[in-house]
This record gives structure tokens, sequence and C-alpha cells, in this order.
């Protein structure tokens, strides 16, 4: 791992995924709040604000090495971990077009690693007298699916669901008592991040996008309050910073209208899921 070297009075944070986009954005925001962040990702990140970032090169599709990578990051107690890592694909392809290493590599990073980084830092996080925080980085194809995604679309829900198992095993008999507490969010539209980018044409207008500094304000209270009231929960993030629960109302689809039973149907889904 990079410099600076850790600092063991400080609460310590793990972003999987956050040299740029939204884990980026998450991983700035810990920063800010006084946390020593680590970052798990391919790419060293840059910028202003990196020099307060320790980085470990990590490749979700190579096991042996984020394995070690995470038993590193876990062998001292977690105030907060968040999960961003993603892969796309190169573009939008219809499930007869996907091959199969497009396939397992979706697999493996979208949904394999969440569950390598849960395995590794859920006893980390464990706390019952200070719980500790996992925030995962969810998408509204996991309500709305959409055609071209189903690679994607489907390691999202799996993820979801994953999650919301895990905070399920987690709950105590008594809100509030939780060990640990686990939030999922996502975007209410688009995001500027560098893999959208490479999908979109030279000159494109992202000035309708969502920046990832907009998780900040969630990150920020997620770390002064390690999730408090919040367990469980799914929340739609907006472009001011704000948050409210999915189950107010989904985001729209990015890719093709959605039918209002069909609306109804995933929004009740979602309060079921963070309700049981």
């Amino acid at each position: 791992m990079t410099a600076p070297a850790p600092d063991r009075t400080r609460r310590r944070a793990l972003v999987v995924g956050g040299s740029t986009g939204i884990g980026r954005g998450v991983a700035d925001a810990w920063a800010e709040a006084g946390l020593d962040v680590t970052v798990l990702s391919r790419s060293r990140p840059a910028g202003p604000g990196a020099e307060r970032l320790r980085w470990a090169a990590t490749d979700l599709t190579d096991a042996d090495r984020v394995a070690e990578n995470l038993s590193l990051a876990s062998t001292e107690p977690l105030h907060a971990v968040c999960y961003s890592a993603v892969h796309y694909g190169d573009r939008r392809t219809l499930f007869r077009e996907c091959t199969e290493a497009e396939w397992r590599r979706q697999l493996d990073v979208n949904l394999h690693g969440l569950w390598l980084t849960l395995s590794w830092t859920v006893p980390a996080l464990r706390r019952p007298d200070r719980p500790g925080v996992f925030l995962g980085i969810s998408s509204e194809v996991v309500y709305n699916a959409g055609p071209g995604r189903s690679g994607y679309a489907a390691t999202k829900a799996g993820a979801a669901a994953l999650l919301d198992s895990v905070a399920q095993e987690e709950a105590a008999e008594l809100p509030g008592t939780e060990a640990l507490r686990i939030v999922q969010a996502l975007p209410a539209g688009m995001v500027d991040t560098p893999g959208i980018r490479r999908r979109r044409p030279d000159g494109f207008d992202y000035t309708a996008y969502m920046r990832p500094a907009s998780f900040a304000p969630l990150a920020r209270e997620l770390a002064a309050t390690a999730g408090a009231g919040l367990h469980g929960a799914h929340l739609v993030v907006d472009p001011e910073g704000g948050w409210r629960p999915v189950g107010e109302g989904l985001p729209l689809s990015q890719s093709r209208p959605v039918p209002a039973a069909a609306t109804a149907t995933a929004t009740a889904r979602a309060v079921s899921g963070a309700a049981s």
C-alpha cells in the first residue's frame, strides 16, 4: 500500500473501487471527515485530495490478490467500508451478443468482488459498542433492468439481494442496536465518471449528469453516525446531495419507459426488502 502511512489513532475506512467515480466521491468525503482511508482499485487515485488516500493496486478478477489486500486492510477494526467497484462493459450489448468472458467479468467485479469484500471486512466492522457501516453502491437497474444490460442488471440485482440478506442477518432484535449497519445508495440519474465517459462519443454534453461529489453528504453522515437509523435502507441520492428512501419513488430508467404497474411492483419489493 502507498503513502501516507497508517495513522492508528484515527478511524479506518476502506473503499473498493475508490480511485474514480462515486467511490472516489465517498473516499474523499471520508478523508475530509478525518478517517484514515485505504482505496483498493486498479488505478491509483489522482488529482486533488489523492495525497490523503492510501492505495493498493487491486484487480477484482485476481481473487488471490484481492484476498491478500482485503486481509491486510481488515487486520484492525474498520469504521466504514464502501463497495463501489463496477464493470459496465465496453458498451450496451444484447444478451445474444454478450460473450461468456464479458459475463464472467461482470460477475467477478459486480458480485463476487462484493462477496469477497463482505467476507473479509464484516468481522472488522462488527462491534456492539460501536457498529461499523458498510455502504454498497447500487443502481437503478436493480429496479428497472433494461435492454442491452442483462449482465450488468443481473449482477447488480444480485449484489443488492446479497446486501439485503446480510443486513437481515445482522439486524438485532432491538432497532438501533446492530453490531454492523448496511446501507445501499444509488444515484437518481446518470453520473459523470470515467467509466461512463469511455462509453460516450467525443463532444458529449455531460451538463445534466450528476457528479460523484453528490455522494459526499451521505458519506459524511455515515461517517458521523455509522448509519444509525439507516440499517437496511436503499437510498436514492439526488444531484444536490440529498437522499430519500427508494420506496418513496424509484429512479427513472436510463434506457426505457417503465410501465406504472412495473414501477409499483419494484417499489413494493424495495420497501419489503428494506423492512424484512
